[in-house]
């Protein structure tokens, strides 16, 4: 698929995302048959219930595979970069954590999503964060500025990995860390669903294999890289994604090969530092 394809289908699926009050996902077994899907989801990748209930409403989408602020051990004063902020959920978590002396920068490619973050911000009060448009594999970031970088199921769905790694050591301080939620595979997806701009844009043909994966970021130089925790990921259980829900139906694989999808997707938890 080409690149400019895949970021075009990518922005559009998330600005209905921003856009959509209120929402109407489809409630799946897995997450216990609630009609709070986006908590219920949100609690299972490992958020919990006191951080959803300190943001503004609004800024917690559900579109995450675990919570990178809780690997990154944010202190007073620090400045954090969270990589596709979406709503800001992240952001407003670890502004939280940072306190008034930090700063929090958030970089999303899809207008209305910064549109959306920084109503939120101005919602929630918040004068610490700072949302920008920009593209992960062109940071509008200083060099050597931040000291915390953080990003949740969001890398997946770039198709140049080692282009945002290499923007991630750029713009890190010496010394700097990173802390990230992603989707990795542990084998090979099935054609139908690798050439599908819909499978990619709900992070699964963007995914790559996980040793792949952790050799881009080691490429870009990080030091110390380390796998925090490592879970299987249900396709029925990513969340909010867009077309994990329909994949089967729509690719017409067969529950042999959706299963075989789900088997291979990993929700992976990395942390690595700049020498």
């Amino acid at each position: 698929m080409e690149e400019e394809k895949i970021k075009g289908a990518v922005r559009d699926a998330y600005a209905k995302v921003a856009k959509d009050e209120p929402r109407s996902f489809a409630v799946n077994r897995c997450c216990g048959g609630t009609s709070n899907f986006v908590s219920d989801i949100s609690l299972a990748v490992g958020y919990k219930k006191e951080e959803l209930n300190s943001v503004p409403e609004g800024a917690n989408l559900g579109l995450g595979c675990g919570n990178p602020t809780a690997l990154a051990s944010l202190e007073k004063g620090e400045t954090v970069l969270d990589l596709g902020a979406g709503a800001g959920f992240d952001c407003f978590l670890a502004a939280n954590k940072v306190g008034a002396d930090g700063l929090v920068i958030g970089v999303d490619m899809t207008p209305e999503m910064v549109d959306k973050a920084r109503s939120n911000a101005r919602k929630g009060g918040y004068k610490n964060v700072d949302f920008r448009l920009g593209e992960l594999e062109h940071l509008p970031v200083a060099d050597n500025s931040v000291d915390v970088l953080i990003s949740n199921c969001v890398i997946n769905l770039t198709p140049d990995k080692a282009a945002v790694f290499n923007e991630a050591f750029r713009v890190l301080k010496s010394g700097g860390r990173f802390a990230v939620s992603d989707i990795v595979l542990l084998k090979e997806l099935p054609d139908a669903v690798k050439q599908s701009v819909a499978a990619y844009v709900g992070c699964l043909s963007g995914a790559i294999m996980k040793d792949a994966y952790l050799e881009t970021i080691r490429e870009a130089e990080f030091t110390n890289v380390q796998i925090v925790d490592e879970a299987a990921f249900p396709l029925d259980c990513m969340a909010n994604d867009p077309t994990a829900q329909t994949i089967g139906s729509s690719l017409s694989l067969t529950p042999e090969e959706l299963n075989d999808v789900a088997d291979a997707v990993r929700s992976l938890k990395v942390v690595g530092e700049k020498p």
